[in-house]
């Protein structure tokens, strides 16, 4: 009897833990339908929050904001920068975020000798230094006594002291250089070049110079480039003195982070190359100059012209090519002196967290780089003011009661400016986190750049939902009252291929959305005010990554009001807002699909010049094309059913969920891109000849580009090939993984 009663208690006590966690699990099950289900009001509150977050955005916030970061020099590694990381960190957390933390790595960064300074001589048969440049720019009106500004330079560039015949190579493109070297015949082994400043990364131009067998290369701004047609130099308007320079890194990282940590985050535990063995570090001195000093050297010049007018700027100069001078100064040379300095230092990212209600594991990321050259003006200040406005109108509504559905990282990113170090260490330390959770990412670099009109560049996930939301925000533009964004931009810039919609741009690289897009995938966008492209022949912003980027340059000419910049900041909140909070991931694939089908026709049409060689080597663009149309159909009917989904079964909305936020990695290839394997997207990369332009099917197009001129053309071929079979397989993947799950 004793024996029955221990068995029947025994029974007891272990039915007793599984009928607690069958209740437990039909309780969490019922409550996170609850919370999740569509009910009749739930869009109505979606909008109401919506509505009321960008409302709180306010002209005057982005304004003080601006003026309080850009007091005094914040460069990257610098004490002043640690102290504006501490104060951003301070008011996230007044803000109401439930963390924001310093995060640290320990990277290369490069700055000028202070004992030796860097310029740029013209020595006589003697040796004598008949002419130098200046060594630091006149600084602005109001900042004559700001101490820690550090003299225009670039960043990574090898030291040295050459001396050569100076050569002319207009902007230093891949093409500039084979019309001098193929068409002209000019011999640049042991030359120093000069090119002028614009259309490509300056990165690129260095690469250029190298590959050419030159030993130096100078860097300068032409006013044709960086002066607009009738209006003064700063600051009594908005051009560039012409003793201005434009400081940059001129690395070849090609996606690599710090250059001695190679795709690993740079933390004390990390493994280090030599400084001498570093990625993408030039092996060539590099110095920039202003036009000022640019007319000197090119005023004399000889050898023969300019091959037409485009390579002549508005110097009054002859633009002639070299190398070396003429005249009176034939026997001269030119001198570069550089010296600076490489070396291991501290960076500090500022993370703050909002953590999600119903799906804390899927992470919106909002992030946009802190350091800059001196003051930072435009770049990045009016993006770092504008993430300020963003977090602190979040906040409020967080401290108000509200959470996001999905968690939202907002990141202030150090040393965008030596290379996305930043933002790419961070990526790295949680690649394995943000590849299985994260759903997006929005840049919030500068948000202006000019004034005319709104420039996006976007993965296509995002297209749809760009156009929607800018339909509701009323455009700033002067004429345009009452008008929405939308409107204004379709006028201003419609699309090439399509004008009945505003253009929306390829994302290329140089700014911090390049880890998250390029190596992991994760749908990316980027939204600021820009020039008029088809008037505006100057390039960027005429005092780009200068001493006189400062608050009043923004204040006095670019957006007086600071209307446009509160414009971007209602775009890119109500980007992370949509993104965080919409039950169903905005993401369109059909979007895709055109995209791709658009991309397809055009490497086709640029294979067809070689219509001989296609033939002759058997190469076929069908599977491509077939793969194409294979994921339009599956992003048709995977729509169709998105549309059935029943909103109030929380498995069936996080399956289709999962899918959408996954496809942009899907069209990643783990082995990358020949010769850039940290360019791991097969549909879009930077162009291997200018970082800052997006290109896409890139393997293909690198494997085509000049191709008449490789010695094996079968292998060539082969390699066109092959990568034409990479990209059908990658479109035939990425449609796999929207077919219905089993």
């Amino acid at each position: 009897m004793a024996g029955s009663r221990s068995k029947a208690t025994l029974r007891v006590w272990i039915l007793c833990p599984g009928l607690l966690s069958c209740f437990l699990l039909g309780f969490l099950t019922g409550w996170f339908t609850k919370l999740t289900e569509e009910n009749p009001n739930s869009s109505d509150v979606h909008q109401s929050v919506r509505q009321k977050l960008v409302a709180e955005m306010k002209a005057e916030n982005i304004r003080k904001f601006l003026r309080s970061f850009t007091k005094l020099p914040h460069l990257a590694g610098t004490e002043q920068n640690l102290l504006l990381a501490k104060k951003i960190q301070g008011q996230w957390k007044e803000f109401g975020l439930d963390s924001a933390e310093l995060v640290n790595y320990d990277v290369l960064l490069s700055y000028p000798n202070e004992k030796e300074p860097n310029y740029i001589s013209v020595i006589d048969d003697q040796g004598n230094e008949v002419f130098n440049t200046s060594l630091f720019e006149p600084p602005p009106q109001g900042y004559e006594n700001v101490t820690d500004i550090l003299p225009p330079y670039n960043a990574f560039s090898a030291q040295g002291v050459p001396e050569a015949d100076l050569v002319y190579v207009n902007y230093g493109r891949t093409e500039d250089f084979f019309k001098l070297e193929r068409e002209m015949g000019i011999n640049f082994t042991g030359k120093i070049v000069i090119a002028r400043y614009g259309k490509i990364f300056r990165g690129n131009k260095v690469k250029n110079a190298i590959l050419a067998g030159a030993q130096g290369i100078i860097l300068y701004s032409d006013p044709a480039d960086y002066c607009a047609p009738g209006v003064d130099v700063y600051p009594g308007g908005w051009n560039l003195p012409g003793g201005g320079v434009q400081r940059g890194n001129v690395l070849n990282l090609n996606g690599a982070g710090d250059p001695l940590t190679p795709g690993y985050p740079a933390k004390e535990y990390t493994f280090r190359y030599k400084v001498n063995e570093g990625v993408g570090i030039p092996k060539i001195p590099v110095h920039p100059i202003g036009y000022q000093d640019a007319e000197v050297l090119l005023r004399a010049m000889g050898g023969p012209a300019a091959p037409d007018s485009s390579w002549k700027g508005s110097l009054n100069v002859p633009y002639n090519i070299g190398p070396g001078f003429t005249g009176n100064s034939s026997t001269r040379k030119v001198r570069m002196h550089v010296h600076t300095n490489s070396k291991i230092t501290r960076i500090y990212n500022v993370i703050g967290i909002l953590r999600g209600a119903l799906e804390p594991d899927r992470y919106i990321i909002l992030g946009g780089h802190r350091d800059s050259w001196v003051f930072g003006g435009i770049d990045p200040t009016t993006g770092a003011a504008v993430l300020q406005e963003i977090v602190r109108s979040f906040g409020k509504m967080k401290v108000e009661g509200w959470r996001p559905r999905r968690t939202i990282i907002f990141a202030s990113w150090d040393a965008e400016e030596f290379g996305l170090l930043g933002s790419t260490e961070w990526a790295e330390e949680n690649a394995k986190v943000l590849q299985e959770r994260a759903v997006a990412y929005i840049n919030t670099d500068s948000s202006i750049e000019g004034n005319y009109t709104l420039r996006v560049d976007c993965t296509p996930l995002l297209d749809k939902l760009v156009y929607n939301l800018t339909k509701e925000i009323l455009s700033p533009d002067e004429g345009y009252e009452n008008k929405s964004l939308y409107e204004s931009w379709l006028e201003k810039d419609p699309a090439s291929e399509n004008n009945t919609y505003p253009r929306i741009n390829k994302l290329g690289s140089g700014s911090d959305f390049e880890a998250y897009f390029q190596r992991l995938g994760i749908a990316s966008g980027r939204a600021r005010y820009t020039k008029n492209r088809k008037a505006d022949k100057f390039s960027n912003y005429p005092v780009y990554h200068t001493v006189y980027e400062t608050f009043e340059l923004v204040e006095k000419f670019y957006d007086p009001t600071f209307k446009k910049q509160l414009t971007i900041a209602q775009l890119r909140g109500k980007l992370v807002y949509e993104l965080a909070d919409s039950q169903v991931i905005p993401f369109d694939s059909r979007d895709y699909g055109e995209a791709l089908k658009g991309y397809s026709n055009r490497i086709y049409k640029l294979a067809k010049k070689h219509e001989e060689q296609l033939k002759l080597y058997k190469v076929s663009f069908d599977p491509l094309f077939s793969a194409v149309v294979n994921f339009s159909k599956a992003a048709a009917e995977f729509h169709r059913r998105l549309e059935k989904v029943d909103k109030k079964d929380p498995v069936a909305v996080r399956i289709m969920n999962d899918q959408l936020m996954l496809i942009e990695r899907a069209f990643t290839d783990p082995l990358g891109l020949p010769g850039r394997k940290f360019y791991r997207h097969v549909i879009f990369a930077p162009s291997s000849h200018n970082k800052y332009a997006g290109e896409s099917f890139p393997g293909i197009y690198d494997a085509m580009f000049d191709i008449e001129s490789k010695a094996d053309q079968h292998e060539a071929w082969e390699e066109v090939k092959r990568q034409i079979s990479i990209a059908a397989f990658t479109v035939q993947a990425a449609a796999e993984t929207l077919q219905e799950v089993a």
